[in-house]
């Protein structure tokens, strides 16, 4: 099949290429970029994918079969109206799948979800909960109205080699030093992971599942963990025992602790209100069973060990501070 995929060269994209590369693919990559690394086999069609007049520039009269839209604007954001633009100019009355990168910030907050439940309104306070649930509604909508195939996942934070995002290696870096590793408050909020290769292999598996077409999935481990059993489990990946340091949040908020940019304090973007959900649906449908959360964590372990990307010189300056202020207050 012809797939073009909006958005390639990073973490889920990137390994989605090389799997359908594999499979014998024709290939094309949106992106803002000049070129890829891909090699010549790869086409290379460059826009701003919240710039739908781009992207149907981009595209032209070239005809795809499937198209995955992975890409998430962090610095402007990428709204629902953009989101449509893109499956628009990608003619849905012509495609076999249209297959959209949402999240479980489209829940916007609260556990067990099934695809079933209402995603966050369209005045949720939270930008990103609100372009992802506005998104999927604008999509789905036109799957009603044009018969786009669409086919929407639903990940939670998603960890494996390569990726861009400090997070794993946050800890990692901080472990093999002999630091102690901040916790906010108990430690006892939840969090839920999928691998990135169970999600790629997911998105795969829609292309010729029937009953994916119109239907949103969530792909996860089966069982939320706390945030102390995430650095216990980091840990224990990298063959350290931890020292934990359970600071206070509203002592990291006064500090001025940060989720997306330095001064960080548990990985980006790692420390949000928990969302969980049930994955039985793609389990029936798309024949999903995650990797186990050690085993994967092992291999990424692996993988961060072999990229020369461990941070070795860094300013553990506000970190002490949480630290030596957490004491006092106990």
């Amino acid at each position: 099949m012809r797939i073009l995929i909006i958005g390639g060269n990073l973490f889920i994209g990137r390994l989605l290429l090389g799997e359908l590369l594999e499979q014998g693919h024709e290939l094309s990559v949106l992106h803002r970029g000049e070129n890829h690394t891909f090699g010549p086999h790869v086409q290379n069609l460059q826009a701003d994918r919240n710039d739908p007049a781009a992207v149907k520039a981009a595209i032209g009269g070239t005809r795809f079969d499937v198209v995955f839209d992975n890409v998430y604007d962090w610095e402007r954001g990428t709204t629902a109206e953009q989101v449509r633009g893109c499956a628009l100019a990608a003619q849905p009355d012509r495609l076999h799948r249209y297959v959209f990168m949402s999240s479980v910030a489209a829940y916007y907050e609260g556990l067990e979800h099934e695809e079933s439940d209402k995603l966050a309104p369209a005045d949720c306070p939270d930008v990103y909960a609100r372009n992802k649930a506005s998104s999927e509604r604008a999509l789905f909508k036109l799957h009603q109205q044009r018969g786009l195939p669409l086919v929407t996942f639903r990940p939670p934070y998603v960890y494996g080699p390569g990726n861009p995002f400090y997070r794993e290696a946050f800890f990692w870096d901080r472990l093999l030093l002999g630091r102690p590793i901040i916790v906010p408050g108990d430690g006892g909020r939840l969090m839920q992971f999928v691998h990135v290769q169970d999600l790629v292999t997911c998105c795969v598996r829609s292309l010729e599942e029937p009953s994916a077409v119109g239907e949103a999935f969530n792909v996860a481990h089966a069982e939320p963990v706390t945030q102390l059993e995430v650095v216990e489990a980091l840990a224990a990946a990298a063959g350290e025992t931890p020292e934990v340091v359970f600071v206070p949040r509203d002592l990291i908020e006064r500090e001025g602790g940060n989720q997306m940019r330095e001064p960080l304090y548990f990985g980006t973007y790692f420390d949000m209100p928990p969302i969980t959900t049930k994955i039985e649906k793609a389990r029936e449908r798309l024949h999903f069973e995650p990797l186990g959360f050690a085993e994967g964590l092992g291999q990424t372990f692996d993988a961060y060990l072999e990229s020369g990307m461990r941070r070795t010189e860094i300013d553990f300056g506000f970190e002490d501070r949480l630290i030596a202020l957490a004491g006092k207050s106990n």
